[in-house]
């Protein structure tokens, strides 16, 4: 599930905490980021859980409609399409699925306001006017309600976001994608497949004996940039002129550490792909000079210590 552009943004933010804090020792750095890590795992789960409570929403609105003093002919016999999607059914009736949600307490029985809220928005859309004018009911027609809904509705939604704060402090940036992968798991549903726990991380995904490891991947990534995080700071201090001490803790000074500590630690990984994988995630987490300002600084230093010998790479073009 988690890809590798995910894993360096989790122990960038496990790097950043401790560089602000100082109090973490590897060990527990290193549990923080396999909880960061298992918590992207469990809002995707989360997330494909709120089917079937809003699906209950849209019940529970029809017979509040068919009790009322004097209700239309469309209240008493409504469209049932939403109310009895296909979708809602399948996922209750996982037991794997029904477990995990369990186990690990995702419920939304205390958000039913929020709930509200999003499906009276749905209803209001002209995609769900469309999925319930059609006269074929199917599976597949629900799942691509769905992923119009998680496209649509969660993005940038101010009241789920809290929700998500309060919930979980690993959760933070996290929903963007574990609604992609809300949306592959819809797609696969559309070819019959049931639904599996997802390996937590890709190259599990992808298995094979060549295959290297996510996992010892950014644990190795972390381990390295804590025990060399004294040394590479001063190689960025020495580095800039009219330096600001309050700078030393910033997230370009963490994204530049965890830079330096990949270039090193990893033989077979491109000098171009870690340089591009930090700018990248400065563009996220920096100002709006962090960009040139972890590119042209972490450019410099692995240059460095390429002509020092301190990084060396197996094979052709990975310079």
């Amino acid at each position: 599930m988690l890809n590798r552009r995910i894993l360096r943004i989790k122990a960038f933010k496990v790097l950043y905490s401790n560089a602000i804090a100082e109090n973490l020792s590897l060990a527990q750095a290193q549990s923080q980021l396999d909880m960061a890590c298992e918590a992207t795992r469990d809002l995707y789960v989360y997330m494909l859980g709120i089917v079937s409570p809003l699906t209950k929403i849209a019940r529970d609105r029809i017979e509040s409609a068919k009790t009322k003093f004097n209700p239309t002919e469309e209240e008493l016999n409504p469209n049932m399409k939403f109310a009895e999607n296909a979708l809602a059914k399948l996922l209750d009736s996982d037991v794997d699925f029904q477990k995990i949600l369990s186990k690990k307490k995702l419920s939304w029985d205390q958000f039913d306001i929020f709930l509200k809220k999003v499906m009276t928005s749905v209803a209001s859309k002209e995609y769900y006017a469309e999925y319930m004018a059609s006269p074929t009911a199917s599976l597949k027609e629900d799942c691509r309600l769905f992923t119009r809904i998680f496209e649509e509705e969660f993005v940038d939604n101010e009241d789920l976001e809290r929700i998500l704060e309060d919930r979980s402090i690993y959760w933070n940036d996290d929903l963007a994608y574990s609604l992609t992968w809300c949306c592959k798991t819809l797609k696969s549903f559309e070819k019959g497949e049931t639904w599996k726990q997802l390996p937590l991380y890709q190259s599990d995904m992808i298995g094979g004996p060549d295959v290297e490891s996510d996992q010892a991947f950014v644990r190795k990534l972390l381990q390295s940039a804590f025990a060399g995080y004294d040394r590479y700071l001063s190689m960025i201090s020495e580095a800039v002129t009219g330096w600001e001490k309050e700078r030393l803790f910033s997230t370009d000074v963490a994204l530049i550490v965890l830079g330096l500590a990949e270039a090193s630690t990893f033989p077979t990984i491109p000098l171009k792909v870690t340089i591009n994988e930090y700018v990248e995630i400065s563009k996220f987490y920096g100002t709006q000079k962090s960009r040139s300002f972890v590119n042209g600084l972490l450019d410099r230093l692995i240059q460095s210590m390429v002509n020092d010998g301190k990084i060396v790479k197996e094979g052709k073009g990975l310079m």
